[in-house]
């Protein structure tokens, strides 16, 4: 595959690809040689980087799955061996796919009418994460993240919330295995937002059977105004990306939905017992809108989060870790006085103690000076399916768009391994080499591990044009 831009060719400069082996010294070229062409041989079974490219040995496509809904900005599979996928509309409403493909006309669950009213043109807010109990094919129990009206008061005198981020247990029906029980909603956590952006939204079950949960740092621009609390940095004047003490904003947060009321904290939270709020497990973003948890090997966090107008990044994500927001965007030293402009300096240690931790992935947003065509990103999956050939254990992410008003989004992999910035390269789509012809909303996996799409035609949760498409070889895109 070709098509890689000199933008995305910049990264790991004179750096081999992750994966690839150089030659080991005093070993004879022969065998060496022969190894490499057995593995570049082997593509049914993986991937071979070759001249700092991916190596892709089957063209591949979005096959459509489901259609006619509003928003679509995300899918989950359900742990209870009946094959259906549930996708998250931003409107409220979350949706069946059944074993079949075939999308049910009755919602799972509706609950617009206990959110905020979202702007068509463009908003933020809404239904925004879903994730079932692990053992959810016993208990029923699942949960989702939502916006709702804004509880009386504000951030500061003379200010009121936007809105209030909710997470809410809810209870399967008992005698439909497709409707949820709507009266049984069980508010577990709530945040109060002073902006109507920058909301997070995923919430996913880690390996540890606890509950993740993304929070952004409470909107705006540069983490400063109203609800932005000062830090210890004060060369930015702010923010909750750097603060752990005042709010849960610009966080992952980590409970434990099975125990206390309504949650417990995990006892290895990283600041039990410590100065910071229990909740957290790490900090410094900005919008972690979407995160995932490899399914397979390792288990890593993987979570994109979007910058503000130079740089967009993904990080795998450790217990404790400080990524960087304010102080940076990306692996750059961010000044809020002049955005579009690098500092020539910044701290690398926080005053806990913590290093900032630089991103995996690094993208030039749209604004960028030097040239971008990322609107912002958005975080996917590793890829643990079989369908595809060298995709296994490749970390598959995307763009919401090149730019606002055009439906342009992006699909990208990279190998998932290696110190430093990993390269990655635009999926080319054969019915739609240059784009995927809509605003790229989420991702979603099932438990084989096959990737989905969501995405729209629409900027704002407005219109039908909602869609979700599988990730597939070109030669069953049509079937």
């Amino acid at each position: 595959m070709e098509k890689m831009t000199t933008q995305f060719q910049n990264y790991l400069p004179g750096k081999p690809q992750p994966g690839v082996r150089s030659e080991t010294k005093g070993r004879a070229p022969v065998p060496a040689l022969l190894v490499m062409l057995l593995l570049c041989a082997s593509f049914l079974l993986q991937s071979c980087d070759r001249d700092d490219k991916f190596f892709f040995p089957k063209a591949v496509d979005l096959q459509l799955i489901a259609d006619n809904m509003v928003s679509p900005v995300g899918l989950v599979a359900v742990p209870d061996e009946t094959e259906r996928l549930f996708v998250i509309d931003q409107i409220g409403i979350i949706w069946v796919i059944d074993e079949s493909g075939t999308r049910l006309s009755e919602p799972f669950l509706d609950v617009s009418d206990r959110m905020v009213t979202l702007g068509e043109n463009y908003d933020e807010r809404g239904l925004l994460g879903l994730a079932f109990h692990p053992h959810y094919k016993m208990n029923g129990r699942f949960y989702v993240y939502y916006t709702a009206p804004p509880r009386p008061g504000g951030p500061v005198p003379d200010a009121t919330w936007n809105n209030l981020s909710r997470i809410s247990e809810f209870i399967v029906s008992s005698s439909n295995p497709d409707k949820a029980d709507a009266g049984t909603e069980r508010i577990i956590l709530e945040v109060d937002q002073p902006q109507g952006n920058h909301e997070g939204g995923t919430i996913a079950f880690g390996p540890d059977n606890y509950l993740y949960i993304s929070i952004g740092d409470g909107g705006a621009a540069h983490d400063v105004g109203p609800g932005h609390v000062p830090d210890w940095y004060p060369e930015n004047e702010g923010g909750n990306g750097q603060d752990i003490e005042a709010n849960l904003l610009g966080n992952i947060l980590r409970i434990d939905v099975n125990s206390g009321s309504p949650y417990g904290i995990p006892a290895d939270n990283p600041f039990v017992g410590k100065p910071g709020l229990d909740e957290i497990y790490a900090y410094g973003f900005r919008n972690p809108f979407r995160f995932s948890f490899d399914m397979r090997g390792s288990r890593r966090l993987f979570a994109g989060d979007a910058g503000q107008s130079l740089w967009e990044e993904v990080s795998v994500v450790e217990k404790g870790g400080n990524y960087g927001w304010n102080v940076k965007e990306g692996t750059h030293c961010f000044d809020a006085a002049n955005p579009l402009e690098v500092l020539a300096s910044c701290p690398d240690v926080d005053v806990y103690g913590n290093r900032l931790i630089d991103p995996v992935i690094e993208m030039k947003n749209f604004n960028n000076p030097s040239g971008g065509r990322t609107l912002t990103i958005i975080g996917g999956n590793v890829y643990r399916g079989n369908d595809i050939p060298g995709f296994y254990g490749k970390y598959i992410f995307g763009s919401f768009a090149q730019s606002f008003g055009t439906p342009n989004g992006e699909i990208f992999i990279s190998n998932p391994a290696g110190r430093g910035l990993w390269s990655f390269e635009e999926i080319e789509l054969v019915s739609s080499p240059d784009d995927i012809g809509h605003y790229l909303k989420g991702f979603g996996q099932d438990l084989e591990g096959e990737i989905y799409v969501t995405a729209s035609s629409m900027l704002g949760p407005s219109g039908n044009t909602g869609k979700v498409f599988k990730l597939v070889l070109a030669e069953k895109s049509s079937d």
